[in-house]
């Protein structure tokens, strides 16, 4: 593994952990006739702690963006997820919660899972598999998951609501990351013109845009540990699949190597919802038990 590679992950988890955190923090106060409107990035955009957090998000995505220039999406998406820890570690401070048996044995299962993902599948760059065919179902699988798992959310009376926007940003998430390095390989081969005239880079635009409403729309109406442990593991996931199903990326395939990425994937699963349900992240005010309200007067 790179040691580039391995800097601008954590580097973009760094920024995307912090960002997400003052953006919960903001957006927990929008107005919740804005959940799921484009309205609620104009009214949040009048907000400096959100505008700070959006910085660190844009700043997050650029080294995300470098670290796929670089090396493989199961290589990155796995440490992108540890931006879970930063976000506690940001929230602790302002919380002055420790960590406890809770927070070590979630801290060393995403750590440790990362780590075995890693060695045991020892990612590999390849060239694009399967042709366009492969790639549209892919990607239409988790655009239309996410799609299914929105409206039943905005349809919903359950307190879930906001999870099940966190899982569909994340799918989307992990889509746009595939896209932004089929994007980066465009313009090495073939400059602007190249990158301006295929549909990739207005994928990522679309996913990112999408994908922050969603985000905000659950940051909106639920404490941070509800929507960021769903946001965290279903973004890794989805950008996997794509990783391995149409961009070539290759994994060690023997039953050992199979069985020790099976459980490193379980345990940064395990470890990103017992980190993001820690009592050190923020818990949010009482506006979210009003999400059945909002979605009854939908």
């Amino acid at each position: 593994m790179s040691v580039l590679v391995l800097l601008l992950s954590v580097g973009a988890a760094c920024c995307l952990g912090f960002g997400f955190v003052l953006q919960q923090q903001a957006a927990a106060h929008a107005p919740l006739g804005d959940f799921l409107s484009p309205r609620l990035l104009f009214d949040l955009m009048r907000v400096p702690r959100w505008l700070g957090g959006i910085g660190l998000m844009v700043c997050g995505m650029a080294l995300g963006a470098m670290a796929l220039g670089q090396g493989e999406v199961t290589l990155v998406e796995p440490l992108l997820a540890t931006n879970l820890l930063f976000a506690l570690a940001l929230s602790r401070r302002q919380t002055r919660q420790p960590l406890g048996r809770q927070g070590w044995t979630g801290l060393l299962l995403l750590a440790g899972g990362v780590t075995a993902f890693i060695v045991a599948g020892r990612p590999e760059g390849g060239a694009a598999v399967g042709g366009p065919f492969r790639q549209w179902l892919i990607i239409g699988v988790m655009v239309g998951l996410a799609l299914l798992l929105t409206v039943y959310a905005k349809r919903s009376r359950l307190s879930a609501a906001p999870v099940l926007l966190a899982v569909a940003a994340g799918l989307l998430y992990g889509v746009q990351d595939a896209l932004t390095r089929v994007s980066g390989q465009l313009f090495a081969g073939a400059g602007w013109g190249g990158l301006f005239t295929s549909w990739q880079p207005y994928g990522v635009a679309l996913l990112g845009v999408t994908g922050l409403v969603l985000v905000q729309s659950a940051f909106e109406t639920a404490p941070l540990r509800m929507s960021l442990p769903a946001l965290t593991a279903a973004q890794p996931l989805a950008g996997i699949a794509c990783g391995v199903g149409f961009l070539g990326d290759r994994l060690r395939m023997d039953a050992g190597a199979l069985v020790w990425e099976g459980a490193g994937l379980a345990g940064i699963v395990v470890g990103v919802v017992l980190l993001g349900m820690h009592p050190a992240m923020p818990c949010g005010s009482a506006r979210g038990a009003r999400v059945s309200e909002l979605q009854r007067s939908a």
